[in-house]
């Protein structure tokens, strides 16, 4: 399916957010999907993910989780963010990362979700959220403070579980998660799916085998192609039975 692209500024409390749009180039209307990027921001990875989702029938939002410091990229970054690149650039990241507080996710996704179903190529009903790293967090807090609007969240090699039992305790959506195996143990694996079922959440949670924290990402050391193909056979169906026009 063709696609285009566009850049757009989200309306927030504190501003504009700068953020990048992908959708079928059909002149027809498709379930939207906010896509949260990791720590690293919008930049050709996760544009290139994007295109790839609105491919498959939705119109994807990424914003620029960071614009209250600037447009993306807010910091300068190498084409290939490698093991020596690493330590300098989250040097930098690390304040805009603490900057970031669970207060201003909340107000900023409220603002994301109305600027995505207020679009005239989003289709009436409820959205994904998908997410990476830090975005995986913001993904799960988004769903679980909006379960009317949210009906699948997935999140990649994500801190799912840094809220508590109680961040999980609001979801309604449908659920994947996949862990690299570095960020998991089979205890903390155990932990967060006796809270996802405490919670009632419909879900699947899984450690994806051989994986390094940020494993979907192909700019970094941590790509493992194997794994990123396995999360788009994750979450193109979770999309698929969620969003009834994906």
């Amino acid at each position: 399916m063709r696609t285009r692209t566009r850049t757009l500024h989200v309306p927030t409390a504190d501003g504009r957010a700068d953020a990048f749009a992908a959708f079928p180039d059909d002149g027809e209307r498709h379930p939207g999907v906010l896509m949260y990027p990791d720590g690293f921001g919008v930049r050709p990875v996760l544009r290139a993910m994007a295109r790839e989702l609105a491919g498959h029938g939705y119109h994807v939002l990424v914003p620029n989780l960071f614009y209250r410091h600037g447009p993306a990229p807010v910091i300068e970054l190498p084409e290939h963010i490698g093991q020596e690149a690493r330590q300098t650039v989250f040097a930098r990241l690390m304040p805009l990362i603490e900057a970031h507080t669970a207060q201003r996710t909340l107000s900023d996704a409220a603002a994301y979700l109305d600027f995505l179903t207020g679009r005239p190529e989003v289709s009436s009903g409820p959205v994904g959220v998908t997410g990476y790293c830090i975005g995986g967090l913001l993904a799960v807090r988004t769903a679980a403070a909006h379960p009317g609007r949210v009906a699948a969240v997935a999140a990649f090699h994500g801190p799912v579980g840094a809220d508590g039992p109680g961040g999980l305790a609001g979801l309604t959506a449908q659920v994947h998660f996949g862990h690299a195996e570095g960020d998991m143990t089979p205890e903390s694996l155990d932990e967060l799916d006796r809270a996802l079922e405490k919670a009632g959440v419909d879900h699947t949670s899984e450690v994806y085998p051989g994986t390094v924290h940020g494993f979907t990402m192909s700019d970094t050391d941590a790509f493992d192609p194997a794994a990123l193909r396995r999360h788009w056979d994750r979450l193109l169906p979770l999309l698929g039975r969620a969003l009834s026009d994906g």
